[in-house]
């Protein structure tokens, strides 16, 4: 591979990155998730009641995909200001934003206490989660990508993406122990509001560890590059989104198509299962519960070995092995699950899990390499949140529908299937990046051109020996 323009900061230092990294992304997944596990066993009961079991969980999980919406939104808020003033500050915004939104989440009144006030304050406070969410990703990966090295990028950048299934163990075991500790109607009346206020104690935690780092090197010379261009030439650089536009819509929509598979299989996976489960197989909630604790811990440790397989082999390679993968196994998982037990339906989903981790892990390092620095939170966040909308936000109340209309699991497989083959063509038409060096995509370039940047760097890379 290449070697990187300047040295890496010491081992230590790039830990201390890695973990406020990870901790942040842990803690805000971990409020984003409890959303749906919640909305899945009983906000259905709590703030649409008036309406059959079913119905209620369509439209539950209608105000779980109002937080995607407001992802694309938070991707442009955030993108510009955390590549117009830092990767750090717009962190610590979106980690107080998501914690907040949850805290207020554990203390808000059902429909039983204020009617129809209920489910409308509750989809505001989803709106408040999606829109920290959509800036939370990019900034966070991005810290670890421009702290890291060329040669093991793919590894240190997976570990922000291990916080989606860290997340998702910490918020599916505090309910299951919650639902094994209670009643279900004690978890009904008054359990289901624990996780949520517990929000408020991880974030005071997240704030200190990630108050403590530094902003990234790569930010802050590139940052020092225009302000001297400004000076000596008199050359003002364009809004972030309008130059990721111009110079990188081909990467946004390589990007967007990345992410389907990604997104969709996903949820369907570990939000869309527990309606099945217990629905359609009539497993407990806390069997189903169970499976996903235990597969989301196997998910957490495959990340990182995905991650670094990438920087041996490239991002393209690892991210089709994912992609193909979880599309082949769409028909077993779901045969699986069906035949009632709980070895196999562990079986389903830890194996659903490892395959999407292919396609999570290397997504980190290759979307920060597409970008030049002073739009790479702008174009890393467009092109995985606006992608969202269509992806993950409406991956359960599609499966959901399907199932109520069909009695099968065989339209929602092939709902999974045609995003996988989406995504293959996506990847098939990205440029390899994994021996990209992030300074190289800024050096001698105009300061919006990142895309003829891109290209110079690649070129440069071809001609450089290989370790």
């Amino acid at each position: 591979m290449a070697a990187p323009a300047s040295a890496p900061p010491a081992p230590n230092s790039l830990k201390r990155i890695v973990a406020a990294s990870l901790i942040g992304t842990t803690i805000e997944w971990y409020d984003f998730f409890l959303y749906g596990s919640a909305a899945a066993l009983v906000f259905n009961k709590l703030f649409f009641p008036e309406s059959d079991p079913l119905v209620g969980t369509l439209l539950s999980f209608l105000t779980y995909a109002v937080g995607f919406a407001a992802r694309p939104l938070g991707a442009l808020v955030f993108g510009h200001y955390g590549d117009r003033l830092g990767r750090k500050k717009l962190l610590v915004l979106s980690l107080l934003l998501m914690g907040g939104a949850t805290f207020a989440i554990g203390l808000l009144p059902t429909h039983a206490t204020i009617g129809s006030a209920a489910p409308v304050l509750l989809t505001v406070l989803r709106l408040v989660q999606g829109f920290a969410l959509g800036g939370e990703w990019g900034g966070a990966v991005l810290l670890v990508s421009e702290h890291g090295d060329a040669k093991r990028r793919g590894f240190w950048a997976s570990w922000p993406q291990t916080g989606a299934p860290a997340g998702q163990l910490l918020a599916t075991g505090v309910l299951s122990a919650l639902t094994a500790l209670l009643s279900d109607a004690a978890f009904t009346s008054w359990g289901w509001r624990i996780p949520f206020l517990l929000s408020g104690v991880l974030v005071i935690v997240g704030l200190w560890i990630r108050l403590s780092v530094d902003e990234s090197p790569v930010f802050k010379a590139a940052l020092a590059q225009a302000e001297q261009r400004r000076t000596e030439a008199g050359q003002v650089e364009k809004m972030p989104l309008v130059a990721v536009l111009r110079h990188h819509w081909r990467d946004v929509l390589i990007a967007m198509g990345a992410r389907m598979a990604e997104n969709i299989s996903y949820y369907v996976i570990t939000a869309f299962i527990l309606v099945y489960a217990t629905t359609a197989v009539e497993m407990s909630k806390q069997t189903a519960l169970n499976a996903v604790l235990i597969a989301s811990a196997v998910h957490f440790a495959v990340i990182p070995l995905w991650g670094a397989l990438s920087d041996r082999i490239g991002r393209r390679p690892v991210y089709l092995i994912g992609a193909v993968g979880v599309g082949a196994w769409m028909f077993p998982f779901f045969a699986l699950i069906d035949t009632g037990g709980f070895g196999a339906l562990l079986l389903a989903v830890t194996v659903g899990l490892v395959l999407h981790g292919a396609m999570y892990a290397p997504q980190a390092a290759f979307f920060s390499e597409m970008f030049a620095t002073r739009m790479r939170y702008s174009g890393a966040s467009i092109g995985a949140q606006f992608s969202s909308v269509a992806a993950g936000a409406p991956a359960p109340l599609i499966a959901t529908a399907l199932l109520a209309d069909f009695d099968s699991s065989t339209p929602i497989a092939l709902y999974v299937i045609a995003a996988a083959l989406l995504t293959v063509v996506a990847i098939a038409c990205a440029r390899e990046t994994r021996d990209r060096d992030l300074t190289a995509l800024d050096a001698g370039t105009d300061p919006v051109d990142g895309a003829a940047a891109a290209k110079a760097a690649d070129a440069r890379t071809a001609d450089v020996p290989t370790v």
